[in-house]
C-alpha cells in the first residue's frame, strides 16, 4: 500500500485519491502522454483547467491510459473570468466535450476573482452564480463533487449564502512557507477538503538550506519532504511534473514528518517566488 492507494472522503461521500498529478504549464500536445505514464505508475488524480487549455489532451489520456474511467478521477475548473450563471452552464458543457467524457469527479470555481483583477473587486454574487450553475451539474449526476480554488474565507461564506451545496473542495497554494493555517482550520470545521497545489512552492523551496537540511535528515528529497507536509496537514496533495521520473520519486513519501518538525516547516514564511511571481497566486496578494 503506497499514498497512490489512499484517498480521502469527502462531506458526501465521494472519495478522492490522496495524491494527484497536476497538469499546469503541461501542453496539450504532450499532456495525453504525461498522463498515461503517471496512470501507468499508479496515479487515480488528475487535475486540469479550463485556463490551462490541455483538457483535451488530459482526456485524451485518460481514455487511452487501459484502466477504466470509474477508477479515475478528474478535476477541472471554471475559468476565473466566469461570474454569471448561463455562462457557467455553457462552460461546464464544454469542459465535458472538450474532456470526451460524460462526467467530471470534481469541478471548481478557479478563482473568486478574475485573474486580472485578482483579490481585488467584488464578484460575490457572480460567483453565487456560477455556483448555482456547479450545483445543478452536480445535482444531475454531470459532475460528482463540486467546490471551489484560492477561496478565503469571506469567499467561502460569500458562497454559502443560499447554497444547496457547501463547496466539498477548496483548492489552494499551500507550501512549506506558505500555510494559510487560519483557512485550513475553517475549511475543516465545514468539512471542506483542502487540496495542495504547488506543494514544491513552484521549485522556489528547493534551495531553501532550511528545508534542505531536514529532508538530509529524513533521507529524502526535499519535494517529497514538501508533498508529505501537505499530506501531514490533511490535505491532497497536487504536484505538478510531465517527468516520469518525477512523478515515481513524488509517490515515494510513506515516512512521518515528526510533529516539531512539522511545527518548523508551518512557521517558515520566507520563500521567494522568482520569476514565478508575475502570475497572481504567487504575488502576495
Amino acid at each position: 500500500m503506497t499514498i497512490l492507494d489512499e484517498t480521502c472522503t469527502l462531506s458526501h461521500g465521494v472519495e478522492i485519491p490522496k495524491l494527484g498529478l497536476g497538469t499546469w504549464f503541461i501542453d496539450d500536445d504532450q499532456v495525453a502522454e504525461a498522463v498515461r505514464a503517471a496512470v501507468e505508475i499508479g496515479y487515480r488524480n488528475i487535475d486540469t483547467a479550463q485556463a490551462y487549455g490541455n483538457e483535451r489532451g488530459v482526456g485524451e489520456g485518460m481514455r487511452t491510459s487501459g484502466v477504466p474511467r470509474d477508477e479515475l478521477f478528474v478535476s477541472t475548473k471554471l475559468a476565473a473570468e466566469i461570474k454569471d450563471h448561463d455562462q457557467a452552464v455553457a462552460a461546464i458543457d464544454g469542459s465535458l466535450e472538450r474532456l470526451g467524457l460524460d462526467r467530471i469527479d470534481l469541478m471548481l470555481i478557479h478563482s473568486p476573482q478574475p485573474w486580472d483583477d485578482f483579490r481585488g473587486g467584488d464578484y460575490a454574487q457572480g460567483n453565487r452564480a456560477a455556483w448555482r450553475a456547479l450545483e445543478e451539474a452536480h445535482q444531475a449526476g454531470r459532475i460528482r463533487a463540486i467546490g471551489v480554488s484560492n477561496f478565503q474565507q469571506q469567499d467561502l461564506e460569500n458562497i454559502q449564502q443560499g447554497a444547496t451545496v457547501v463547496p466539498h473542495v477548496n483548492q489552494l497554494l499551500v507550501h512549506a512557507g506558505n500555510t494559510p493555517s487560519d483557512l485550513l482550520d475553517y475549511c475543516e470545521s465545514k468539512q471542506i477538503l483542502v487540496e495542495a497545489y504547488s506543494p514544491i512552492a513552484h521549485g522556489a523551496i528547493l534551495q531553501h538550506a532550511e528545508v534542505r537540511a531536514m529532508a538530509e535528515k529524513y533521507g529524502v528529497s526535499v519535494p517529497q519532504l514538501c508533498i508529505r507536509y501537505t499530506l501531514q496537514l490533511g490535505a491532497v496533495s497536487l504536484p505538478k511534473t510531465a517527468n516520469p521520473a518525477h512523478m515515481r520519486s513524488n509517490a515515494e513519501v510513506d515516512f512521518r514528518i515528526s510533529g516539531a518538525d512539522m511545527d518548523v516547516l508551518r512557521d517558515l514564511r520566507d520563500v521567494d517566488y522568482g520569476e514565478h511571481s508575475v502570475f497572481p497566486v504567487y504575488s502576495g496578494k
